[in-house]
């Protein structure tokens, strides 16, 4: 009877080590498969062939900006006046194509802005018509050389206005290039990867995560006015998030709180105060 109850209870004990290897094998699984997927669970491009995109951004009256290769970098919106007094330079979201969102453009042009704007709609490696892959360095690279490119062709000063992602390339490029960059207006603002990550996949472990955006660090050495527009139910990147982004920032801010808004549903309609309110704070200077 004796020597039964110990082969028993090494049977036992081998069960459980055994099921304890396989559940260590599985999240050592998850957290590979989560690991080399994370980029594709990150960036949806939507991709366009050069001539294609051209006959599209005609139709939306836009003209391409190009490097002296001649590749497309982005999209301008000219201010009808022809005397602008700006640039505002628009970071999209990780989804679709600097394209999709002349309704900034349409936000800001209007009568009613206090300053006459060119916009230009960049467009980052892998999305649109340009090539290249989406990385954290790659957009950070496209919006550092497109803004020190704008600072060569004109003294006129920049904003930034970046959504989503997008405000998480716009804060880093500042704090790239603090001198060039007059103020940034953050629409559902991103406080970084690996704090939302936590949110969408708690099994994978912050240090796994290749592309970080810690917009959060970045803001920290800045001192320019920043304007926050933060959707009051954002599901995808979190309002408490975004709140604790505005609240830790140190420098000149004020926020634009749309209560009942989720991530993508955000009033983007022209003619809104709260364009013109946004503009106009960060571009106030003390």
């Amino acid at each position: 009877m004796a020597k039964l109850k110990l082969h028993t209870g090494f049977t036992v004990k081998t069960l459980i080590l055994r099921l304890l290897i396989m559940l260590v094998a599985g999240y050592a699984g998850l957290c590979l498969l989560l690991f080399l997927a994370q980029r594709r669970l990150l960036y949806f491009p939507q991709q366009q062939e050069p001539g294609s995109a051209l006959r599209e951004a005609r139709i939306r009256n836009l003209e391409p900006w190009r490097d002296e290769t001649g590749r497309i970098l982005g999209w301008w919106a000219k201010h009808p006046s022809g005397r602008p007094e700006g640039i505002l330079l628009i970071l999209h979201g990780n989804a679709g194509a600097a394209l999709d969102r002349t309704h900034y453009r349409d936000a800001f042009q209007t009568r009613t802005m206090p300053l006459a704007l060119d916009i230009l709609l960049l467009e980052y490696p892998g999305y649109g018509p340009r090539d290249g892959t989406p990385t954290e360095s790659t957009l950070l690279q496209a919006g550092v050389e497109a803004l020190d490119r704008l600072k060569q062709e004109s003294a006129r000063p920049v904003y930034l206005l970046g959504e989503s992602l997008g405000s998480a390339v716009a804060a880093l490029t500042a704090a790239q290039r603090p001198d060039a960059v007059r103020g940034l207006l953050l629409v559902t603002p991103l406080k970084s990867i690996p704090a939302i990550s936590r949110r969408h996949y708690p099994l994978l472990p912050s240090f796994l995560i290749r592309d970080v955006f810690r917009a959060d660090k970045a803001l920290a050495s800045l001192q320019m006015p920043i304007s926050f527009l933060v959707a009051g139910q954002d599901e995808v990147v979190f309002t408490d998030l975004g709140m604790q982004l505005y609240e830790g920032y140190r420098g000149p801010k004020r926020l634009w709180l749309e209560t009942q808004a989720q991530h993508n549903t955000v009033d983007s309609s022209p003619g809104l105060l709260r364009w013109r309110e946004m503009l106009v704070f960060a571009a106030t200077r003390e």
